[in-house]
C-alpha cells in the first residue's frame, strides 16, 4: 500500500511540473519542492504508522492465542467463584390459629405419619431453610439444603436434601445420587416455600406424610422432542413414610414417573404426568408391613395474558393419589396383627389467581376417600376448604392469610387462620413450573 502511495505522489509530482512546463519559473520550482517535501515527510508518518499497527496486530495476536490456551481450564477451575456455592436462606414464620386442639385431631382412614399432622397453634418459626448449591466441575452438581424448625418447643436441623447431580452426560440423561424430593407427581419435587398455599393438601398429609423424600438414585431422560417430555425412575432406600424399614437391604422403593407438557398459542401453557412408587415396608410409621404401591397422576394449566404470568393470569391444578396395600398391620404395643388389604384414595383441586405482580388469591378444595375394611377404616371421609390472600412486596417477600375450613373426623371441626411471612436471601433460582 505504501508502495502504491509513493508512485502515486511522485506522479502528482510530475503532473504539476507538467502543467508548469509552460511558464517555468524560480518560484514554481521552489513550490513544487515544498510540496515535494511534504508529501516525502506525509509517506515516512504513514510507514511509521503502519509499523507501529502491524507491531500491535502482531502483540494481540499472541494475546488471544495465550487466552485460547488459558481459557477452557480457567473456566472450569481457575475463576475467583467458581466454587465457591450459592446460598440461599429462606425465613419462615408466622401466626395460626386453630379452633380445633392439635391433640384432638384425627383424620378419618388415616394415619398422622410423616409431618401430616396439623401445623403448629399461635407464633411460630415455622419451617426454614438454608441451601447451598454450586458447579463442582465440568460434568457434576451439588446442592445441600438444611430444614430448621421447631417442634414443641425445640429446635431443630435437619438434611432436607444432599446430592450430586450429572451436567455432562448425552443425550438428554440426567443422573442424581443423595438425598432428594421424589419425582412423582407435582408438589413433591418443590420445597414447601414455594406452594400457593401455607399447608399442604390432606392427601399430600395423608398418603406421603406431607412429602416423600429420600435417599437413593435417580435418572431422567429429556426427549428431544418440540413438547416437553420427561421419563425416569428412581432406586430409593425406603427409609421415608409412605415406605419404611429399609426392606430389601436398602432399596424398599421403586418409582416411575412421566411428565409432558408445551404451550397452546401464547397465553396458554400446560403440564401432566404420571407417577407409581412401589415399595416394600418393614413397620412403617402406620404400622404397615408388606407391600404397597402408590399412583400419582397431576395436571396444570396456566394462562396469563400475552403469556407474562408475572403480571397477572390464572393457575388451574390437580393431583390425584391412590394408595394399594397389600400385607399387615402390626401393632406391638397394642398387641395387634392383622391383615391389610385395601386401596386409599385422594385429591385436590386449587385455583390460583395472580390479579397483579403483587396480590395472589386463592381457592383449594382437598378430599380423601377412606377404605371400608382394614385397620382405618372410616364411613367419613375427610374434607378441607382454603381460602387465601398473598401480597408480595417483591419475588424475594411475602405476607400470606389463609382460612381453613376443616372437617377431618366425624364430630371434628377445625376452623384456621394463619398469618404467614417469608423471605428470601441470597442467591435463589428460578421457580418450576
Amino acid at each position: 500500500m505504501i508502495r502504491r502511495l509513493s508512485i502515486a505522489m511522485y506522479t502528482l509530482m510530475l503532473a504539476s511540473l507538467a502543467a508548469s512546463a509552460d511558464t517555468p519559473s524560480i518560484e514554481g520550482i521552489d513550490a513544487l519542492e515544498a510540496r515535494l517535501r511534504t508529501l516525502e515527510a506525509s509517506s515516512l508518518a504513514l510507514q511509521e504508522q503502519t509499523a507501529a499497527t502491524l507491531a500491535a496486530l502482531a502483540q494481540a495476536r499472541e494475546q488471544i492465542v495465550a487466552l485460547q490456551a488459558v481459557v477452557p481450564s480457567a473456566a472450569v477451575a481457575s475463576s475467583a467463584s467458581a466454587f465457591n456455592p450459592a446460598i440461599s436462606i429462606v425465613l419462615n414464620g408466622g401466626y395460626a390459629h386453630h379452633s380445633l386442639d392439635s391433640a384432638d385431631y384425627a383424620l378419618a382412614g388415616f394415619a398422622l405419619a410423616g409431618e401430616g399432622g396439623p401445623g403448629a397453634q399461635g407464633l411460630s418459626l415455622g419451617e426454614s431453610e438454608i441451601s447451598f448449591a454450586a458447579n463442582i466441575d465440568e460434568k457434576f452438581y451439588g446442592q445441600v439444603t438444611l430444614a430448621i424448625e421447631s417442634e414443641e418447643g425445640e429446635d431443630g436441623v435437619g438434611v432436607e436434601e444432599a446430592y450430586v447431580e450429572t451436567t455432562a452426560l448425552p443425550d438428554g440423561l440426567t443422573a442424581r445420587a443423595g438425598r432428594f424430593f421424589s419425582n412423582i407427581g407435582y408438589l413433591n419435587t418443590h420445597h414447601a416455600h414455594t406452594d400457593a398455599f401455607s399447608n399442604r393438601p390432606l392427601v399430600y398429609q395423608a398418603l406421603l406424610g406431607n412429602q416423600y423424600a429420600d435417599d437413593g438414585v435417580q435418572l431422567r431422560w429429556i426427549a428431544p422432542t418440540d413438547t416437553y417430555l420427561e421419563l425416569g425412575g428412581e432406586l430409593m432406600r425406603g427409609q421415608s413414610f409412605p415406605s419404611g424399614g429399609a426392606a430389601n437391604a436398602g432399596t424398599g422403593v421403586r418409582t416411575l414417573f412421566a411428565h409432558a407438557g408445551g404451550d397452546v398459542g401464547v397465553e396458554h401453557s400446560w403440564l401432566a404426568g404420571l407417577s407409581v412408587v412401589d415399595a416394600s415396608t418393614q413397620a412403617g410409621d402406620d404400622g404397615f408391613n408388606g407391600d404397597n404401591r402408590l399412583y400419582l397422576a397431576d395436571l396444570t394449566w396456566k394462562w396469563a395474558p400475552n403469556g407474562n404470568t408475572r403480571d397477572g393470569g390464572v393457575t388451574l391444578r390437580s393431583e390425584y393419589l391412590r394408595d394399594q396395600r397389600d400385607g399387615r398391620y402390626i401393632d406391638p404395643e397394642q398387641g395387634i396383627d392383622t391383615v391389610w388389604e385395601g386401596s386409599r384414595r385422594g385429591a385436590y383441586l386449587e385455583g390460583v389467581w395472580r390479579i397483579n405482580r403483587q396480590w395472589d388469591a386463592g381457592y383449594r378444595y382437598d378430599r380423601l376417600w377412606a377404605d371400608d375394611d382394614g385397620p382405618y377404616a372410616s364411613d367419613v371421609d375427610p374434607v378441607r376448604h382454603n381460602l387465601m390472600l398473598t401480597w408480595r412486596n417483591s419475588e424475594f417477600s411475602l405476607i400470606r392469610l389463609q382460612y381453613s375450613h376443616d372437617v377431618p373426623a366425624p364430630d371434628l371441626r377445625d376452623n384456621a387462620i394463619s398469618l404467614q411471612y417469608q423471605t428470601a436471601l441470597g442467591a435463589h433460582g428460578a421457580h418450576k413450573f
